[in-house]
């Protein structure tokens, strides 16, 4: 794991790991918002998926990029821990995680969820002492159109928490402050 902080060799390793997207986010949500973006991890083992952590206004947040795959609708991303060289597993209720940021492109559209971890649990993704969470999940944007009835289902909870980031006009603001319930001064 690199930390951006830190001033040696990795550095623009580091910098050349960030996912495009983030640094989009970053410029056109985080920034106006005026959120503090702070103590950047890259996850190298799941570098696929944009894997990342770092601190919003203080507020403890991993990050990937959902890919597009080629037979089912919906994003895929892995949500994955591992400890030391042990299997993967579940990120759990325990761990110091505020939000789970998915951000999601096709094209031209361009958004993010912004989940909770409470509401992670509620869907079962997180582990909770009860219930074992999942490495992975399918995300459905608003531009994807869902068949199935499990689809439509996960699709409806999960509008709740995107956020749309036009490329091309401004983004609501108040809609991402709410999302992210933090609050500046």
């Amino acid at each position: 794991m690199h930390v951006c902080n830190q001033p040696d060799k990795s550095l623009f390793t580091t910098i050349q790991m960030i996912p495009e997207n983030l640094i989009e986010t970053k410029e056109l949500v985080f920034d106006k918002c005026g959120f503090e973006f702070q103590n950047l991890e890259i996850e190298k083992e799941s570098a696929e998926y944009g894997a990342c952590k770092f601190d919003l206004d203080k507020i403890k947040t991993l990050f990937r990029v959902a890919k597009i795959t080629p037979t089912k609708i919906g994003q895929f991303v892995t949500f994955w821990k591992r400890i030391g060289k042990g299997p993967i597993e579940p990120y759990a209720v325990s761990d110091e995680i505020d939000f789970f940021i998915i951000n999601t492109k096709s094209g031209n559209q361009f958004g993010q969820f912004i989940f909770p971890k409470s509401v992670l649990c509620q869907q079962g993704i997180i582990s909770t002492i009860v219930k074992e969470g999942k490495r992975a999940i399918r995300v459905y944007p608003p531009w994807d159109l869902t068949v199935s009835k499990q689809a439509q289902k996960t699709q409806k909870w999960q509008l709740e928490y995107f956020l749309e980031i036009p490329l091309n006009q401004p983004i609501n603001l108040e809609r991402a402050k709410q999302l992210y319930a933090i609050k500046n001064g």
